[in-house]
């Protein structure tokens, strides 16, 4: 009888593995690139995801002697590598949200049916809120962006940025309060009865 190999718990555990067994960094990244890579993807779109969430875990794989076990979570870490690696590419991200901004909306819209309404909704509010994300300062487009995509916790956020918590919270109602205005201060997706 084959058996597998068990899964280690936290990611810390896997992270204090890895000094000694490399392969066991392996974990983490099966764990969480596809977050990574969605959450990138969104960002600056899927021609460059692959490539940061790759660079993003061989930085953390070069950095895992300085993790610091305490925290069992290493999503964090992650984003926070991330995002680092994403300021690199701003320039690549305000572009983006530019040219969603001029593009045309794709009123073809294929998802289940109890998400259709909620889709083109979002889709016809697309270019209002690529120019919003757009004109946001950065520091408070990756923490909107954190929290939005990332699914972050405040404090997930201010461990990925290295920041204070208080300074998550101020950028991310600055961030929220100019997005809202730019779209009319409504949200789009909830539903009008």
């Amino acid at each position: 009888m084959i058996t597998q190999p068990a899964t280690r718990g936290a990611d810390s555990e896997l992270v204090s593995a890895s000094l000694t067994d490399p392969e066991a960094f392996a974990e983490l990244f099966d764990r969480y690139s596809a977050m990574l890579y969605r959450y990138v993807s969104k960002r600056l779109g899927p021609e460059q995801a692959e490539d940061l969430v790759g660079e993003t875990f061989l930085v953390a794989f070069s950095r895992r002697g300085s993790y610091d076990l305490s925290h069992p979570d290493a999503r964090p870490w992650l984003f926070g590598i991330l995002t680092k690696l994403v300021s690199r590419h701003h320039r690549t991200e305000a572009a983006r949200y530019r040219a969603l901004r001029r593009a045309p909306v794709d009123a073809h819209v294929e998802s289940p049916a109890d998400r259709v309404a909620a889709g083109v909704t979002a889709q016809a509010a697309r270019t209002e809120l690529a120019g919003a994300l757009a004109a946001l300062p950065a520091k408070d487009r990756d923490v909107l962006l954190l929290i939005a995509w990332g699914d972050l916790s405040y404090d997930e956020v201010a461990r990925a940025l290295g920041i204070p918590i208080g300074t998550v919270r101020s950028r991310l109602n600055r961030g929220r309060r100019k997005v809202r205005a730019a779209l009319g201060d409504t949200n789009p997706m909830l539903e009008e009865e």
